[in-house]
C-alpha cells in the first residue's frame, strides 16, 4: 500500500500535464479557427467580392493579386510622388517669400494643448481611409481623388508662389508636455509652404467622406458627431499652435468646395478599379445557376 501511493503521485502530475496540454492545444485550435473565421468573414464583406481561396489555379491567383495591386497602386504611387516633391520644396531655399499674415492671427492666442488634435490628424486620415477601403470602396476612391487634387494644387502653389509665416512665438513660457510637443513639430516642420493648409484640407476631405459614405458605421450618432467635432478641432489646432494663418485655413476651405462638387456630387474618381474580381469557379457556378 505504501509502495503504490508514491507511484500514483508520480503518475498524477504527468496525467495532469497531458490533460492541460491537450486542453491548451484544443483551445489554441479553437482560437485559431475563430481568428480565421473572422478574417474570412471580413474578406467576404470587403468590396473586392472575392477571396484568394476561390482561386484554384496559379493563373487565377496571379490575376487576383494583380487586381488588388491595380486597386491600390494609384494612391500609393501618388503618396510616393507627393513626399518626394514636398521634400524637395522643403529643402529649397528661395530668395523671396510671400509673407502670410492676417490681423486675425494676432487675435488668436497660442494654446499648446491644441497640439494633441494636430498630431492625431495623421491617425484621423489613416483610420478613415482604411475603413472606407474595406467598407465602401467607391467612396474611398472619391475620397482619395479629393485629397490628391487638393494636395497637387498645394504643391503647385508652393512651387510657383513660395510663402512663409512668422506667427510662432519667439519665447514660450513653461515647459510642459504640450509645449515640448509644439517645439518638436516646429523644429521638424519649417514655416514655409503653408498655403493652403493640407491639415485643414484633408480634414475637410475626411468630414465629407464620412458624410457621403454609404457605410452605416459612420452614420451612427456616437461615431459621426465625435468625428465631425474632432475634424473641427484639428482645423482650429492649426491656428492655435501657430502652424497656419487664417489665410491658409480660408484657402483650404475655398479649395475644398470645387473638390467636393467634383468628387462627391459628380462622383469623379481616378483611383483604382471600379469593377470586381471573380474567379472562374464563381463565374461558372453562377452560369449553371442561371441555366436552371
Amino acid at each position: 500500500m505504501t509502495d503504490t501511493i508514491p507511484q500514483r503521485r508520480a503518475v498524477l502530475p504527468d496525467a495532469v500535464f497531458l490533460r492541460n496540454r491537450n486542453t491548451f492545444r484544443t483551445g489554441s485550435a479553437r482560437i485559431k479557427m475563430m481568428i480565421m473565421k473572422s478574417i474570412r468573414k471580413t474578406l467576404e464583406k470587403t468590396p473586392l467580392k472575392s477571396d484568394i481561396r476561390d482561386c484554384h489555379t496559379a493563373a487565377e491567383r496571379v490575376k487576383f493579386i494583380n487586381f488588388v495591386a491595380q486597386d491600390c497602386y494609384p494612391m500609393a504611387l501618388y503618396v510616393l510622388i507627393y513626399f518626394i516633391w514636398f521634400t524637395i520644396l522643403e529643402h529649397i531655399t528661395r530668395l523671396h517669400y510671400a509673407v502670410i499674415y492676417s490681423p486675425l492671427d494676432s487675435l488668436i492666442p497660442f494654446v499648446p494643448a491644441f497640439i494633441v488634435p494636430y498630431y492625431l490628424w495623421f491617425a484621423y486620415v489613416v483610420v478613415v481611409s482604411v475603413l472606407l477601403y474595406f467598407k465602401d470602396r467607391p467612396t474611398f476612391h472619391r475620397f482619395c481623388s479629393f485629397m490628391c487634387i487638393g494636395m497637387t494644387v498645394f504643391l503647385i502653389v508652393s512651387m510657383v508662389w513660395p510663402n512663409i509665416q512668422y506667427l510662432r512665438p519667439a519665447h514660450v513660457a513653461g515647459d510642459d508636455v504640450f509645449v515640448r510637443m509644439c517645439k518638436k513639430i516646429w523644429a521638424a516642420d519649417t514655416p514655409t509652404n503653408i498655403c493652403p493648409s493640407i491639415h485643414v484640407f484633408n480634414s475637410i476631405a475626411v468630414m465629407c467622406a464620412i458624410t457621403k459614405t454609404s457605410w452605416s458605421g459612420f452614420h451612427r450618432k456616437a461615431v459621426y458627431i465625435p468625428m465631425q467635432i474632432f475634424g473641427v478641432l484639428i482645423i482650429a489646432s492649426t491656428m492655435f499652435v501657430k502652424q497656419h494663418s487664417v489665410i491658409d485655413v480660408t484657402a483650404a476651405l475655398l479649395l475644398s468646395v470645387p473638390c467636393f462638387i467634383l468628387c462627391f456630387r459628380n462622383e469623379f474618381s481616378f483611383a483604382g478599379n471600379t469593377g470586381t474580381f471573380e474567379p472562374a469557379a464563381k463565374v461558372s457556378g453562377r452560369r449553371r445557376a442561371q441555366q436552371f
